[in-house]
């Protein structure tokens, strides 16, 4: 299972942007897989809607895990799996969970500095301490290039974000964490910033006005999530084509699609 770390690893070095196929089933990354994504990822919001909860760490970490574990157990490219704020308090707890996803085979996890319990960002000086500490504890354990991509949520919670991104950035990459995911982050001249300023690799998040990928690469960015995206995209058409039924008690509609392409066991 280690080679995945070290192919994830490589994955983020070339000079193509990563694109991260998000997943929140072992279908949808089956689909992802096959379609040619070269890496997974789980959307902890798209995982916690197809449980019947909104995002923010309400289902439990077994959940995660099985989940997870499904995945990794199934599909043949590195998997990363969203661990949102740790889903726990203390960091060494924190970085028990993650050791046991390097264990089932996850080539990384994304971990946000964003609180689950209470509004606003965990302490920078906190937050490097759990990184730190996770760290510590997947090297001692022989998983030293297990990817830590650490997520700040300056761009959703501030409203003066760049100088606080640069600044948490570069304290995580100092901790210990192997890349700096900021979601929200859109804008060319904050993106060129940004990514000159971390001497790691640069994760930005789909959003309706950052869709281009060839526009990315050429600002430096080394990887692109598409986050929820898809996931919302399959609820709305589910939502749509149950009242398009009803509505017209007809289910022709449901026969207006391409062909399943997916290959199943």
């Amino acid at each position: 299972m280690k080679k995945n770390i070290a192919a994830f690893n490589a994955l983020h070095q070339q000079q193509q942007v990563l694109c991260i196929g998000n997943a929140w089933d072992l279908l949808s990354a089956l689909v992802l897989e096959q379609a040619g994504f070269k890496a997974i990822g789980t959307t902890s919001w798209g995982v916690a809607n197809a449980l019947g909860y909104q995002d923010g760490e309400k289902i439990s970490f077994e959940q995660v895990l099985t989940l997870a574990k499904n995945i990794i157990a199934n599909v043949s490219v590195p998997v990363t799996v969203d661990i949102e704020a740790g889903f726990a308090t203390e960091a060494s707890a924190i970085a028990d969970n993650v050791l046991q996803l390097a264990e089932l085979g996850a080539a990384g996890i994304n971990i946000e500095d964003s609180l689950k319990h209470e509004a606003g960002l965990r302490a920078q000086p906190e937050h490097c301490r759990v990184l730190e500490t996770i760290r510590l504890t997947l090297d001692s354990k022989g998983y030293q290039d297990f990817f830590i991509n650490a997520r700040t949520d300056t761009y959703l919670q501030l409203e003066q974000p760049l100088e606080a991104t640069i600044s948490r950035g570069q304290a995580y990459i100092d901790s210990g964490a192997s890349g700096l995911f900021v979601p929200g982050l859109s804008q060319a001249d904050e993106i060129r910033a940004v990514v000159a300023a971390i001497k790691a690799p640069v994760n930005v998040m789909s959003l309706p006005n950052l869709t281009d990928v060839a526009a990315l690469q050429q600002l430096g960015v080394k990887r692109f999530s598409i986050g929820n995206a898809l996931s919302d995209a399959t609820v709305a058409f589910i939502e749509s084509q149950a009242h398009q039924v009803l509505e017209t008690k007809n289910s022709a509609g449901l026969y207006d699609h391409p062909d399943v392409k997916t290959q199943f066991k």
